[in-house]
């Protein structure tokens, strides 16, 4: 070992703000990007799948049926509607305090898209019946074995996969490289 090996490393600078306001823009664009999805694909489904049978898209792999979700995920615990409405309330308050320190390109758009999602399936709740935070979420995307789903759903659960690889590759939400990965060059903004 050398006298370097045991020297301490230096924290890298803080994100320059420039940067954190156009990853935060990012966030944002994203986020918007998801709920305009979401809505018109819900609207869609509305329209053309409600009380009408299945549209078989790859057979029992892929079909299009219409629901309406009193639950979370899965449907579950359809009786906390509101509870799920608090809760989706502030998630996005914390995702959004969260961007404003972002330092890396790959967490904005993980961080745009569990805000997309969260906020398209609010919406659903705030605005469909029986009232306000009470409120179905529509559904209507169905895989073989799989409870039937939507866009923001789909968002949300990419969103989560890209936050695991980002995690594993050792990248923080500031951009720079985890503890284990201090000898290593800083995040190209992954």
């Amino acid at each position: 070992m050398t006298e370097l090996d045991d020297a301490p490393v230096a924290s890298p600078p803080p994100v320059p703000k420039a940067r954190s306001h156009r990853l935060l823009g990012v966030t944002l664009a994203v986020a918007a990007l998801v709920i305009v999805l979401d809505q018109l694909s819900k609207a869609w489904a509305i329209a053309n799948l409600r009380n009408q049978p299945p549209v078989k898209i790859l057979g029992e792999w892929l079909q299009l049926n219409y629901t309406e979700n009193t639950g979370a995920a899965f449907s579950l615990g359809a009786g906390f509607t509101v509870i799920f409405s608090l809760l989706a309330v502030v998630v996005a308050a914390v995702i959004v305090r969260t961007a404003s320190k972002l330092g890396s390109v790959g967490w904005a758009i993980a961080l745009g898209g569990l805000l997309g999602g969260a906020l398209g399936n609010l919406i659903d709740r705030l605005t469909r019946q029986p009232g306000v935070g009470r409120g179905f979420v529509v559904d209507f995307i169905q895989l073989p074995h799989w409870p039937v789903f939507n866009v923001a759903d789909m968002s949300i659960v990419g969103s989560a996969v890209l936050m695991v690889i980002l995690a594993f590759r050792g990248v923080e939400v500031d951009g720079r490289r985890s503890v284990s990965d201090a000898g290593s060059a800083p995040a190209s903004g992954a």
